[in-house]
């Protein structure tokens, strides 16, 4: 064990084994250094205490030590790992601390224990007051003592339970990041894990419970049972003590390091000179841990009634506990010293690679060489828009596509007036994960199965006298008028907000073909990675252009609707005569028997059929044989023999021009006018919306773009290149790049070199026992 004393007759031999494994410690302790500043991934072992705050770790960890941290106590006490590289100097009397720099760990600085642990306070407190009140990123400390083992220790705050009261909320939010932080530590599976638990029944895992989530089976953890000092009074029978001391697979399932727990005791006290000191050295304080272990065999062997067997005493006390972990990682450490030779090759390798790419990049930042990658990205982003609007696969859809469902979640949906949606599963296509043309495709098939299947909204009496009015030479009404009044503000009300909304979701899908063209570039390697400043450039003035020609657009199409809502043309809204005559027509052989009402629906119809079709023959308007209105017309019917024409024109006038009262035959010829150049406004809109958005909103991405980013970049490049690329920073970040590259591969140099030593020692060594 470290720190016993050797005989002379073996003490050159041991002082030959002790430089061989000092070198070995110091590089893996360089290892491990240049493992967390680089995150590279080398496999250097350690020992990761894990333990909530009430289990006794930090003491545990100083009395592993040898001597006091003066950072132990309650509450939180460390905010950051604390990586402690112990080397055993029998010429130390006192601890001789060095604390590396954070940015750059080759570096240390001699520091006393009082500076380091005003240094973990004042860590804290700059953690506390940020956002995440914890860091991953450990400080390191390297110790050389005549007490210390040969062991390099991850000390990690101590984990909470508290309690599920809405009063606890700032410290469940604690406990979920420190078992966040410890988690993550846990996942690097070269780490051995020191569990610690404070319970004399096994049945209880707190700390277990976090550490089985990632070690199921505790094959690289140490079970250890603390403050076993405390324990012992609490059992009552020699059974209960044999059950603690060796638990059941049933209870202490899995297959832990050391095949069983080890218990620990730490005595109280602090070191010091104070009143309130109870050791006035480290020497005291170290035999006090003996003296307390002696004590716990007594008791143990007291309470069992028999004396304890070897493999028990080997599991009772903190020196017993030291040995094993110090013969653990001596031999984790030797294992893996020939595999980590050829990660070492593998990342000089590829450190020597990186250099020589920034040497590269570094040559290539000339204006000349600069503009042409510019030009270049130009015609191969525009390349790529192309392609994902024709059609491709090479993006995946799990990433890049949007199902229908998706696409108004984040593109807009169509919505009526009535505030409902169209249920998407009707439309064609609509749980595809779809992008770039596809997706447009399917935009505009549904704002067409939409807007095409609206009907005319409902319409009132009050509409209906409100849209008579005065006319401005004379008080009779006009109800071809009255309609056109109706029709057009009820399709202006009614399509304008699909424009608008139809306008949001085709922006959506053309910028969403940004970041995938991005995507395409960076898998087949022709993205301009460290060109942050031009990037952005080229993305804004595709997002602008985006937004400009989708709003120009919209202006053409609005320009439309407000035409068509503003003069009705009658030729417009003359499809569908036949199915007005019919209605009209049954309209009318309901109400023969009155005989103003008919000669109302004859002077409607009359009018309606004027309006309709002047342009057509004179054979269009000449009255069927089988029309049932066609008798009030002709003066050959028998039935109407005796009425003379001035007595049906002044029941036309009476009922179509000076009668304000609203008759049923009168509303449901309005209601069918207004049906009529309502459905004509919305087959207009549909066809000539849907066309303006191809025209004026996909096509120029196809033939305006290309030349409205190249106009762009020729005269960003003409005004300043530094504005366009950010030729300062980008040379100062690749020059800073090159020299951490510089600084990492000459460690590795230096590693791979320490490395390859000690595995030639080892190899000679095992060629010595073999003889």
């Amino acid at each position: 064990m470290a720190g016993e004393e050797s005989s002379p007759d073996s003490a050159t031999k041991n002082i030959d084994e002790l430089e061989g494994q000092w070198r070995l410690y110091e590089a893996y302790n360089e290892l491990h250094g240049l493992a967390q500043e680089f995150d590279t991934p080398f496999d250097a072992p350690a020992v990761l205490v894990v333990g909530h705050q009430t289990d006794g770790k930090s003491a545990l960890v100083e009395a592993l030590m040898g001597f006091q941290f003066n950072h132990v106590g309650g509450g939180t006490k460390t905010r950051r790992p604390i990586t402690l590289h112990m080397k055993y100097n029998p010429e130390c009397d006192t601890p001789l601390c060095h604390l590396l720099s954070d940015s750059d760990p080759s570096v240390s600085h001699e520091k006393s224990l009082q500076d380091i642990q005003a240094y973990i306070e004042a860590e804290n407190m700059r953690l506390e007051k940020e956002t995440c009140q914890f860091s991953a990123k450990e400080i390191i400390i390297r110790i050389e003592y005549k007490y210390c083992p040969n062991l390099t220790i991850i000390d990690t705050p101590g984990l909470v339970a508290p309690a599920p009261s809405r009063k606890n909320r700032a410290l469940q939010a604690q406990a979920r990041a420190v078992e966040s932080l410890v988690r993550a530590k846990m996942q690097h599976r070269e780490l051995i894990i020191l569990c610690l638990e404070d319970c004399n029944d096994w049945s209880n895992a707190t700390t277990r419970r976090v550490v089985m989530q990632i070690d199921p089976e505790l094959s690289r953890t140490v079970v250890v049972a603390t403050k076993l000092d405390t324990k012992i009074p609490q059992f009552a029978r020699a059974s209960d003590v044999e059950v603690f001391l060796s638990p059941p697979a049933s209870t202490l399932d899995g297959f832990m390091l050391g095949d069983s727990p080890f218990f620990t005791s730490v005595p109280s006290g602090r070191v010091g000179f104070g009143p309130e000191s109870v050791f006035r050295s480290n020497d005291e304080f170290k035999q006090a841990i003996s003296s307390r272990e002696v004590e716990d065999l007594v008791a143990l062997e007291e309470k069992l009634g028999r004396a304890l067997s070897k493999q028990e005493r080997s599991r009772i006390g903190v020196n017993s506990l030291r040995l094993f972990l110090e013969e653990l990682l001596l031999k984790r450490y030797m294992d893996s010293v020939p595999s980590i030779i050829p990660l070492l090759e593998k990342e000089y390798r590829s450190s020597t690679r990186k250099l020589s790419e920034l040497d590269q990049q570094l040559s290539s930042l000339n204006e000349a060489k600069l503009k042409e990658k510019g030009r270049t990205f130009h015609d191969l982003f525009l390349t790529k828009l192309s392609l994902l609007l024709k059609g491709t696969v090479i993006a995946p859809p799990d990433k890049f596509g949007e199902t229908l469902q998706d696409e108004r979640v984040n593109g807009g949906a169509f919505i009526g007036s009535d505030g409902l949606q169209f249920p998407h599963k009707l439309i064609p296509n609509a749980g595809m994960r779809l992008f770039g043309g596809a997706q447009y495709h399917r935009a505009m098939a549904e704002f067409r199965f939409v807007v095409g299947g609206i009907k005319c909204p409902p319409i009132t009496r009050e509409e209906i006298v409100n849209a008579c009015g005065v006319e401005d030479i004379h008080d009779g009404t006009n109800y071809s008028r009255t309609a056109c009044v109706i029709a057009v503000a009820k399709a202006r009300d009614t399509f304008e907000p699909f424009l608008h909304q139809l306008g949001c979701r085709l922006s959506h899908i053309l910028k969403r073909l940004l970041p995938i063209a991005v995507y395409l570039l960076q898998k087949e390697g022709e993205y301009l990675s460290g060109h942050d400043v031009f990037l952005r450039r080229v993305a804004d003035a595709f997002n602008n252009f985006a937004e400009s020609t989708e709003k120009s657009c919209r202006e053409k199409c609005m320009e439309d609707l407000v035409s068509t809502t503003r003069y009705v043309t009658w030729s417009l809204h003359n499809k569908n005569r036949a199915g007005l005559r019919q209605f009209l027509d049954s309209f009318g052989g309901s109400e023969q028997s009155a005989i103003i009402g008919n000669s109302t629906s004859t002077g409607l119809s009359q009018d309606l059929s004027t309006a309709s079709v002047a342009s057509d023959n004179k054979q269009d308007v000449k009255p069927r044989t089988d029309v049932k209105l066609s008798h009030l017309a002709s003066g050959n019917d028998s039935n109407m023999s005796t009425q003379t024409t001035e007595t049906r024109l002044a029941d036309l006038l009476d009922s179509t021009l000076w009668n304000r009262r609203l008759a049923p035959s009168s509303e449901r010829i309005v209601y069918a006018l207004v049906q009529q150049i309502f459905h004509g406004i919305r087959e207009y809109f549909l066809a000539s919306t849907e066309l303006k958005f191809n025209c004026f909103l996909l096509m120029p991405v196809v033939d305006k773009l290309p030349a409205m980013l190249r106009e762009d970049l020729e005269s960003a490049f003409e005004d300043n290149l530094d504005n366009v690329f950010d030729i300062t920073n980008l040379r100062h970040s690749v020059a800073q790049d090159k020299r951490q590259t510089e600084i990492e591969l000459k460690r590795v140099q230096k590693l791979k070199e320490k490395f390859r030593y000690i595995h030639e020692q080892l190899n000679s060594q095992q060629a010595m026992f073999g003889q």
